[in-house]
């Protein structure tokens, strides 16, 4: 099975995108499944995981009624407000919900830089622990080393994170973002998404501005926890989804099976 492991949907009339304004343009509009469902056919992709774009319960919630509606969409990755009191408690609710395998605070966003190793975000981790859910982890490259020590604190907690943490490709920012890859690569619950690079470089990018990052990530996460995600429709400001993966179907070669899907299904438990 062929998995996209990072699209997203979005219905502007709902009005809890913040980050959604006019002047994005493309991405401006509602995209829903009639959107997608040709690309994937396209490229040969099977299912999907269809992950939240907007710090709300409203929006999993809406999310996971997609998902009963559409079988392709193999699992949601949705949102719940780990600072509140009853976070534990809607972590619950929302993991009786077949689809619902993980969980993804809007981390890129937050301003304080060292808000995952808050005893609020503890007890909430506690919770997906126990309810078998992956931790989506949207972070800058600022955030790594954080996330490290996030991880020690929580070593039965499978962690994917996203866009190979968002590397300035544009500014060609390299060393310090590759040595803490490096790093959290060593923790075997880690899974490192191979999406959105494109959408950190420079509007004339080229395949050899993005070749020492997707390099690294093949390097440190090799075949078996690298896994291939489109960031449709966000990466389409920078990359056609076929484009992207074309791209990354050439660096995978013999190991495809396994960032193309088999990775997706151990890191997220789907069923």
């Amino acid at each position: 099975m062929k998995i996209d492991a990072h699209q997203h949907f979005w219905k502007l009339s709902r009005g809890d995108y913040g980050w959604l304004t006019p002047d994005l343009r493309a991405l401006y509009r509602d995209y829903g499944p009639s959107d997608l469902i040709p690309l994937l056919k396209q490229c040969g992709v099977d299912g999907t995981l269809l992950v939240q774009a907007a710090p709300t319960i409203a929006e999993t919630e809406y999310l996971l009624s997609i998902a009963d509606q559409h079988p392709f969409v193999l699992g949601v990755v949705g949102w719940v407000d780990f600072d509140h009191s009853d976070a534990t408690q809607q972590i619950a609710k929302f993991a009786q919900h077949p689809k619902l395998c993980g969980l993804r605070p809007m981390i890129q966003d937050i301003p304080d830089n060292q808000w995952m190793l808050r005893p609020s975000v503890g007890a909430a981790v506690d919770a997906m622990i126990a309810h078998d859910l992956t931790f989506d982890a949207l972070v800058l490259p600022q955030h790594l080393k954080v996330l490290n020590t996030f991880i020690q604190r929580h070593p039965n907690l499978r962690v994917v994170i996203d866009h190979g943490a968002k590397p300035d490709i544009r500014n060609a920012q390299f060393d310090e973002w590759a040595a803490d890859i490096a790093g959290l690569a060593r923790n075997e619950q880690v899974f490192c998404k191979l999406s959105g690079l494109a959408t950190e470089a420079r509007s004339d990018w080229t395949p050899a501005d993005l070749a020492p990052y997707i390099a690294h990530l093949i390097d440190s996460f090799d075949a078996t926890r690298l896994i291939w995600g489109s960031d449709w429709p966000v990466a389409t400001s920078a990359v056609g989804y076929s484009a992207w993966h074309d791209m990354v179907q050439d660096y995978a070669g013999e190991n495809a099976h396994s960032i193309f899907g088999a990775n997706a299904q151990r890191a997220y438990r789907l069923r």
